[in-house]
């Protein structure tokens, strides 16, 4: 009966950083506070915001006894999570942007998995991927169960979907690990640490997070430097090998590595790899790009991807 009273009271704390999102914040703690699963802490952090949401934070907190309220000097995204990180009570942990929202009753089946298997590290969901746009699409990642992080890295293609918002992580996984501070796509900076720490990580069909297209986001707006900084990322989880790197991956990082060097001009720092262009699961492009890899190498491919269009352009 006691386990029984202990698996009831699995609190989630929700961490939500907030910073110039007026049009959009109202939507995010709606779809938050009107979950049926109940046992939640929500984290709104005013991430010294200079518009009316420092003031929406406090009226939701005064409407809702489960929401707190961190009003900081501005740092940024990760600055943000990781002061929510530090006071957070909940048993796990899970984070929503401002500009997203999360669908109704997706709590509540996501936490009756972690109940009923209180050993899993980190559980992902499905994504509604650029929600409003043309090119919106729902990633689904099916129900699966992995024990080796290398399987998950590689049959999931985790890379691609290395998001820190479609999750939910026992709070332990974040002893001692934060977000990179002042660095952009710091979720594909993060993963690969917190990778490290988890023992038993599943995917699951239920529940759905509205990753929403936002014209000034920096996925969307990412230029040279920002492609290259992610471009780094990948380059140190390759070179500390973190993770292992296969056909697939390699041509998801070669896909980065070309456009950096047309934004920016630069040599390739991706070092050449010999790739089977024919392998089940790369695009028409990717198959162009590995074929002309393999005949010309990775200099001469480069120069070709300067030419401005997009022919040989995709990711």
């Amino acid at each position: 009966m006691r386990s029984f009273i202990k698996k009831m009271s699995m609190k989630l704390s929700v961490i939500i950083p907030v910073y110039r999102v007026e049009s959009t914040l109202e939507r995010c703690v709606e779809s938050i506070v009107g979950q049926s699963y109940r046992d939640l802490e929500i984290i709104l952090v005013d991430d010294g915001s200079p518009d009316r949401c420092p003031q929406m934070c406090d009226d939701w907190a005064a409407r809702d006894s489960r929401i707190r309220v961190i009003h900081k000097q501005n740092g940024g995204l990760s600055d943000a999570r990781n002061a929510a990180i530090e006071r957070a009570t909940g048993d796990y942990l899970t984070f929503v942007d401002s500009d997203d929202f999360i669908a109704k009753d997706t709590y509540a089946p996501l936490m009756d998995i972690l109940l009923e298997h209180n050993d899993i590290d980190m559980l992902e969901y499905p994504v509604f991927w650029h929600y409003g746009s043309a090119e919106q699409q729902r990633l689904d990642f099916g129900d699966n169960t992995y024990t080796n992080m290398a399987d998950y890295w590689l049959q999931s293609q985790a890379y691609s979907h290395a998001y820190a918002c479609n999750k939910i992580y026992k709070r332990q996984l974040f002893t001692k690990v934060q977000f990179p501070k002042g660095q952009v796509f710091e979720d594909i900076a993060t993963l690969p640490i917190l990778l490290g720490k988890v023992r038993l990580l599943c995917t699951t069909t239920k529940g759905c997070y509205y990753y929403c297209i936002n014209p000034q986001g920096i996925t969307i707006t990412a230029q040279g430097e920002q492609l290259e900084l992610l471009l780094h990322h990948h380059l140190k989880i390759m070179a500390d090998r973190q993770l292992p790197v296969d056909d697939k991956y390699y041509m998801h990082v070669l896909n980065i590595q070309l456009d950096v060097c047309r934004l920016l001009g630069k040599a390739p720092e991706l070092p050449a790899r010999h790739v089977q262009w024919n392998v089940d699961g790369l695009t028409t492009n990717e198959k162009i790009k590995a074929f002309l890899l393999n005949l010309i190498g990775i200099n001469a491919l480069c120069k070709i991807y300067k030419i401005p269009h997009r022919i040989l352009s995709g990711h």
